[in-house]
């Protein structure tokens, strides 16, 4: 059992893809063992290549890898994550520069750009066989008092990185919802020439 194997056995595409977008899905199964910075640090690199407006590059990641720095981290978590992320190597926060660098005026495309980096990080995982499993449920107001984080920048999400696990060791309600997700129809996402969503 490998996260590869599991989506390819779920997932099929209409048309022909590479097969990491199909691959890559979100389990919470890890392993507990431990990753090095020099395991962590391609994801990083990916993410670095991201496109962005203006190439501002607005993300960045606060990486939490010393048991010390990840119990800080988990602290932030809701109850239904700290569960699962105990098994993390890393645990993530991914900030956003509100303002480009080169003016200092509002980029209102910040998190948009974020997302792009986040997602080039994920595939990256995804493709070394770790799970990238990302978290919007974490307590934003006491990580930004926590953390330092200044106004100028956008907490936009937290993400868990880790070695794919046993997930006969998740928590049961955990271990029955553990499933490679499917997507909507391109149909009920994709029109041409006219807005057509109810």
């Amino acid at each position: 059992m490998s996260l590869k194997s599991d989506a390819k056995k779920v997932r099929k595409s209409k048309y022909d893809i590479s097969s990491m977008f199909l691959t890559r899905w979100s389990p919470r199964a890890m392993s507990g063992e431990s990753l090095s910075k020099k395991e962590l640090m391609p994801l990083f690199e990916a993410a670095r290549w991201a496109p962005s407006s203006f190439n501002g590059q607005p993300w960045r990641f606060l990486v939490a890898h010393s048991a010390k720095e990840k119990e800080l981290f988990r602290s932030f978590l809701i109850d239904f994550n700290k569960e699962w992320c105990k098994n993390a190597s890393a645990l993530v926060i991914m900030l956003s520069r509100k303002n480009f660098s080169y003016n200092n005026k509002p980029n209102w495309h910040h998190s948009f750009d974020s997302g792009a980096a986040w997602m080039s990080c994920a595939l990256e995982g995804a493709k070394r066989g770790l799970v990238v499993h990302g978290m919007a449920g974490f307590d934003k107001k006491k990580l930004i008092k926590k953390i330092g984080v200044p106004k100028e920048f956008e907490v936009n999400m937290m993400f868990a990185i880790g070695k794919f696990g046993n997930v006969k060791k998740l928590p049961e309600n955990l271990a029955k919802a553990e499933k490679v997700s499917l997507r909507m129809k391109l149909s009920d996402v994709v029109k041409f020439g006219k807005f057509d969503w109810k």
